[in-house]
């Protein structure tokens, strides 16, 4: 086992002087790394949530908002329903004590509004394989000729969950856009959601992944004002919105608009922020889709001298006039934003809108000071650490215990150069994972050296008992750290967050512990014996 073809040095070698490459970005200044070749690896270790500050948000899932966005869109789906030909005149429709309810006026024409409600309903799965639906709406006749369209337990709760698993989507849609690294953003029970994010502004954070950002684009109702329509009603099929300025110079303004709108967030197929070439204004462009442009420039082509209103979670931020058709499929939104508030709903629109609002119900910041005394602390100890256990195995091991201390150096450079390529996080977990595999390398080292010592006992020459020495130790070595790599993948499927980096650094360690034990100290040792042909055993 002591011969080395020369291709094997070259690789080992190389091997070597990679990790050294990968791990020197974190030594250097950000400025020095800029000026650096493009070829040379600039990646840096990402520090995680607990050792340079971040943000550990808790949402709920507003229960409440979705059930009453459902119902108003369950009542215009009634309206449709009904008006459709032949028409059946009812009355009374909007929602009762958590329901749809509608009065069919015709007592001859009710089979068939129950016939056209039942369509309503929405199965749903509950399974991936197609397993038993449950309806998501109940319909249940009343007195008088009445209907009921109400939510089923099973259905809502079946939503609910389907929300969460929508609403973590978007999170991470909305972060990956800020381009925070290694989020964490996982279920919490039956209806919340953690969000883990490092580094970055907390209050910018917290206000992107706490906005709704329904986009949605409805006509304007002209034939009444909105201040009238406040007073009294608004006319069937609107209702009343108001504009975002609230202050002394441009109080909110009501308009009254069309409850179907026109378009939505989901017809956006992109949103960037911009300025508006005359005023220098921030603003936010946007394009739609095909079938979103098509429909967008019929109706501008039929409602020219008209205003439309674009809506943001209910609130109008904009209600320009029609001047003429709009069939190019993008357009911009100016609504007073800073620079700072074009780029957040640039963010929201390009990520989509959350399916119902979250309700932030626990916040913590991590500042960066208990990082940097983690840090501190951590460096202090392992350097302690290194240094009595290099001095221990010199004094117990000799000039062995030199090549095991180069090993365990090359073994920590190689970690943290996979650490840094892979752009992993670490965390006070994964520097656990680190010292972890620190006490695995020098224990290899130890079970190498001892079947060498007893092999040299028993009578072979240096050369044979340093090579038995080694191929005995191997699969002892080896199997115990098959076993722990399989408990690490382990830990990383099924844990999260900071339980995923000790498994990170856990298995990456095993790796380089495997590499550096028995391919680069077993190189020195070749290399040694090669050149001072030992006539005794310096174990």
């Amino acid at each position: 086992m002591l011969h080395f073809a020369r291709w094997q040095i070259v690789l080992i070698v190389l091997t070597v002087v990679v990790g050294i490459l990968a791990v020197l970005p974190n030594l250097l200044p950000r400025s020095v790394l800029a000026d650096m070749p493009g070829w040379l690896p600039k990646q840096q270790i990402v520090l995680g949530l607990d050792l340079q500050g971040g943000a550990y948000l808790l949402y709920q899932v507003d229960k409440q908002d979705y059930i009453d966005k459902r119902l108003r869109a369950v009542t215009a789906e009634v309206r449709t329903a009904l008006r459709a030909e032949p028409r059946i005149g009812y009355t009374g429709l909007g929602v009762v004590d958590g329901a749809v309810q509608v009065r069919i006026r015709d007592a001859t024409q009710f089979a068939e509004a129950r016939e056209r409600l039942s369509g309503l309903t929405n199965p749903l799965n509950q399974s991936l394989f197609g397993g038993a639906s449950v309806d998501e709406f109940g319909l249940t006749e009343g007195s008088n000729e009445t209907l009921r369209l109400s939510f089923t337990e099973d259905g809502l709760n079946q939503r609910i969950r389907s929300i969460v698993d929508q609403s973590i989507e978007v999170v991470r849609r909305r972060i990956d856009e800020l381009g925070t690294t290694e989020p964490s953003i996982q279920r919490e029970g039956e209806d919340r959601i953690l969000v883990e994010a490092p580094g970055g502004d907390p209050e910018q954070l917290k206000s992107l992944v706490g906005t709704t950002a329904q986009l949605t684009f409805h006509m304007v109702d002209t034939s009444i004002s909105g201040e009238e329509a406040m007073r009294t009603r608004p006319p069937a099929g609107t209702m009343v919105l108001t504009t975002s300025e609230d202050d002394e110079f441009e109080p909110a303004r009501p308009y009254v608009v069309d409850e179907n709108p026109l378009l939505s967030g989901e017809d956006l197929v992109d949103a960037q922020p911009g300025f508006d070439q005359q005023t220098n204004e921030p603003l936010v462009t946007f394009r739609l889709t095909t079938s979103g442009a098509r429909r967008f420039g019929e109706v501008t082509s039929r409602n020219v001298g008209t205003p439309f209103a674009i809506v943001l979670d209910d609130e109008i931020i904009s209600a320009p006039v029609i001047r003429e058709p709009i069939t190019g499929g993008s357009g911009q939104i100016s609504g007073s934003f800073s620079v700072q508030a074009a780029n957040d709903l640039s963010i929201l629109l390009r990520a989509g809108a959350l399916p119902a609002g979250l309700t932030l119900v626990e916040e913590r910041t991590v500042g960066p000071g208990l990082g940097a005394d983690s840090i501190a602390a951590g460096e202090t100890a392992a350097i302690v650490a290194a240094v009595l256990v290099a001095v221990s195995m010199i004094l117990v091991y000799g000039l062995f215990g030199v090549f095991a201390n180069i090993a365990l150096v090359t073994n920590i450079i190689l970690l943290m150069g996979l650490l840094s390529l892979l752009g992993a996080t670490l965390t006070l977990p994964g520097i656990a994972g680190i010292v972890l595999t620190m006490g695995m390398a020098v224990d290899a080292n130890v079970l190498i050296y001892e079947r060498i010592r007893e092999e040299g006992k028993a009578g072979r020459t240096p050369i044979l008992a340093i090579d038995t020495g080694f191929a005995r130790a191997f699969n002892t070595i080896l199997d115990a750290n098959v076993t722990t790599l399989i408990a690490a993948v382990i830990l990383f499927q099924l844990g999260s967050g900071p339980i995923r980096g000790f498994a990170v650094t856990l298995a990456l360690g095993i790796l380089t512990t495997v590499f550096t034990a028995f391919l680069f100290t077993r190189l020195l040792v070749a290399l040694w014996v090669r050149r001072k042909r030992p006539t005794a055993i310096p174990v």
